[in-house]
């Protein structure tokens, strides 16, 4: 299928063929009709991606934080590598569309295939000729409503949101400052409302158009006329609410608010313009001002917008999707009238260049569409849910490793190409000799036709099966999220393919008892989870330089996780459990590792009110290890610091960036600081890609990855029970 992308680092746009989305649970796969381009946030977006970096830094001064941050934590190097890998990655373009059901998925029961339906949200309802889109962002569109019409349900409900953060009432007057896309529909829905509007925009056809709609004056907002007519429709006591719709650098808009609103009235904000409120003015006025966050209550929340949980009607009454569905229902009732703001309809395949001219100027605006065609230039159907059928495995006695013809490539296939396999595996494997990338495979279509492009992947797609039912392919990476892990291993050992799993392995144990069923129905056991820290090069020379022990040693690890933002899939416990049931067995193992076994107790304590944990691994000889996993210290202090102590020696790391080994008097440390910190991803996927290749052991032994992926689960088990627990009975 074809998608509108825009590359943010060259600033090039595309229609590029990726592949067709996998209808998940919980929604539906649309085929688009129509889509709307908003000519506002979208060719802002357009406009930023054609800057230099330095207008783009200017411009976003939020994610230049970001950087800064992630240099204290991560270094410059890695941090100039994962921002370049985001940069120069094909990014989508819509949110706002009209289509037909084409699937349905499980769990959804309000539309049947060949529904049209209106969907939002720029991750769903992109410029593409198939969209997944999850329940709460589709609404059925109502009997006789165009679907050209329909497709303005977004941009509807985003300036329905505004118009209810201003709580107008009968017979108050408005002022819209701003009568582009946004503030034409806010404009009509006040007029619906019974407010009185004036209109405030430079462009003299936008403020006619606005008046033909229903405004009783609109004009300049340098000109007399505004004030005027503000004046003369509230006895001169000034606007009860101030709507801003407009965009750019000017601080005209907030002025003109505080001067033309009455006295504690409300000033709400929509659009994205400058707001340095002049003080006296808003003070003097006691001026209420608020903003208006997109669609509505339910935007930005992953549990509503994600997986369908909707908000009780008795205490939310205008949700995301309610707001959707009330303001086709006005559309389709003839109260908002969207034909007039039409000003020009393209064909899809005309798409790179209708931005084009909408971006020179050529094109003047309000609102343009995309026609899609009826029919999708694809063969066949568009690509089925992934099955859970398993495929024909061996049975009895240990498989040994598939034979291999001299000097032809290992052949690696991605499931997931997500952030960490982009910025941390792939640029790795794609230059490697001896290997040969050979299928992408994620659930949303752009993702694989970013990583193909990228890494050089031979294919992309949206089938699993496929993948693993090709013999050609030697070894499967599983890089996708926490909870997906286990049984995407388990298939793919069942296929007969080599593993390699992100970390964790498994999130409960019985999902680790069934990757385990799946290693002895299959005999294959060629498993890796990518515990790399075990393989950085500066712990491997500080382990030499410390020599063999004879007694038992104690190791304090801390790590200082910090905060994650707000809306990260990290946070979701329910589904994808706790940070260090995710990540804890990256730690676990790097103790185990230096301590030369498996642990056989864990005990956890956590901190009141955080995600702080103290866990306490004991082992055979032993030895402790104790982790500190904190998420309250200091932004700028190194992530991770560990010291290991036995037979009179010292063994310093700190953040893999400098090691100290400490024997009586003499000290070593490390010759040189790394230009970048070097945290085994290489050396690791060198030796996956190794035995792969030879046949011979996996770089870590099984049961050592179980034993680690145990551990961790028993951190959970010992926090509940408020006790000790030994890895047996964790298992």
């Amino acid at each position: 299928m074809k998608q509108v992308v825009q590359n943010y680092k060259s600033g090039e746009l595309a229609l590029l063929d990726v592949p067709v989305p996998g209808c998940k649970p919980g929604g539906v796969l649309v085929r688009t009709a129509y889509s709307l381009i908003s000519t506002g946030t979208e060719l802002m977006k357009v406009s930023e991606a054609g800057m230099s970096m330095l207008g783009k830094a200017r411009s976003r001064p939020d994610q230049v934080a970001k950087v800064v941050q992630s240099v204290a934590t991560n270094g410059v190097p890695a941090t100039y590598r994962k921002v370049m890998g985001k940069l120069d990655s094909y990014t989508p373009l819509g949110y706002s569309l009209c289509g037909v059901v084409e699937q349905v998925g499980a769990g959804v029961d309000d539309v049947k295939v060949g529904d049209l339906v209106a969907c939002a949200g720029n991750e769903h309802a992109l410029h593409a000729e198939l969209n997944w889109v999850p329940k709460n962002l589709y609404a059925p569109v109502p009997d006789g409503l165009a679907p050209r019409d329909a497709a303005f349900g977004t941009v509807g409900s985003i300036a329905m949101q505004g118009v209810r953060q201003g709580e107008s009432r009968l017979g108050e007057v408005a002022l819209v400052i701003g009568l582009g896309l946004i503030g034409q529909l806010v404009a009509q829905l006040l007029t619906a409302s019974g407010v009185r509007v004036v209109g405030a925009d430079p462009d003299p056809a936008r403020c006619e158009l606005a008046e033909r709609l229903g405004a009783a004056a609109c004009g300049d907002p340098a000109s007399p006329a505004v004030e005027s007519a503000v004046a003369e429709l509230t006895d001169g006591h000034g606007v009860d609410q101030v709507y801003l719709a407009a965009g750019g650098g000017s601080n005209q808009p907030v002025e003109l608010a505080a001067r033309l609103c009455r006295d504690r009235g409300r000033v709400v904000d929509i659009g994205k313009c400058r707001l340095d409120l002049p003080w006296n003015a808003y003070y003097e006025k006691e001026l209420d001002v608020r903003f208006s966050r997109s669609y509505g209550p339910g935007r930005y929340d992953p549990e509503y917008e994600l997986e369908g949980r909707d908000y009780p009607i008795g205490y939310v009454r205008w949700t995301e999707r309610r707001n959707l569905a009330c303001f086709l229902d006005l559309v389709a009732r003839g109260r908002v009238d969207v034909g007039p703001l039409i000003s020009h309809t393209a064909a899809f395949d005309d798409a790179v260049e209708t931005y084009r001219r909408l971006e020179d100027g050529e094109l003047k605006a309000v609102a343009v569409l995309f026609r899609y065609p009826e029919q999708a230039d694809e063969a066949g159907a568009p690509a089925a849910a992934p099955t859970v059928a398993v495929p024909a495995v061996r049975r009895g006695g240990r498989a040994s490793a598939p034979a291999r013809a001299a000097r032809t490539p290992v052949r690696l296939a991605f499931v997931g190409a997500g952030n960490y396999a982009s910025s941390m595996l792939l640029p790795h494997l794609a230059r490697r000799d001896g290997v040969e990338l050979s299928t992408v495979v994620t659930t949303t279509a752009l993702s694989a036709a970013n990583a193909q492009r990228k890494f050089g992947f031979a294919e992309a797609t949206t089938d699993l099966d496929a993948v693993l039912g090709d013999d050609s392919v030697d070894a499967v990476f599983v890089v996708t999220r926490h909870s997906s892990h286990a049984d995407l291993t388990r298939k793919a050992l069942l296929a007969g393919k080599a593993v390699f799993v992100e970390k964790p392995l498994a999130l409960t144990g019985e999902e680790l008892t069934g990757v385990l069923a799946a290693v002895e129905e299959s005999g294959n056991d060629r498993l890796q989870v990518g515990f790399n820290r075990r393989f950085a090069p500066l712990l491997r020379q500080a382990e030499q330089r410390f020599g063999p022990r004879t007694g038992p040693a104690s190791l304090r690890y801390l790590v200082n996780a910090g905060r994650l933002d707000q809306g990260s899939w990290y946070l979701r416990q329910d589904t994808e459990g706790s940070r260090f049931a995710g990540e804890g067995g990256h730690f676990i193992d790097t103790a185990s590792r230096l301590l030369g076994a498996d642990p056989v107790s864990v005990y956890a304590v956590a901190a009141s009110g955080n995600e702080d944990l103290q866990v306490v691994l004991g082992y055979p000889d032993g030895s402790t290890a104790t982790i500190g996993y904190v998420t309250t210290g200091a932004a700028g202090f190194p992530k991770e610091t560990l010291d290991l102590v036995a037979d009179g020696k010292v063994l310093q790391l700190d953040d893999f960036v400098r090691t100290s080994v400490y024997d009586g008097r003499k000290r070593w440390v490390s010759s040189r600081l790394p230009k970048a910190r070097d945290k085994g991803q290489s050396a690791e996927l060198a030796a996956f890609v190794r035995a792969v290749r030879t046949g011979g052991p996996m770089p870590v032994p099984l049961e050592s990855l179980v034993a680690t992926t145990a551990a961790t689960l028993a951190v959970r088990a010992s926090l509940a029970g408020g006790a000790p627990v030994t890895l047996a009975e964790a298992r």
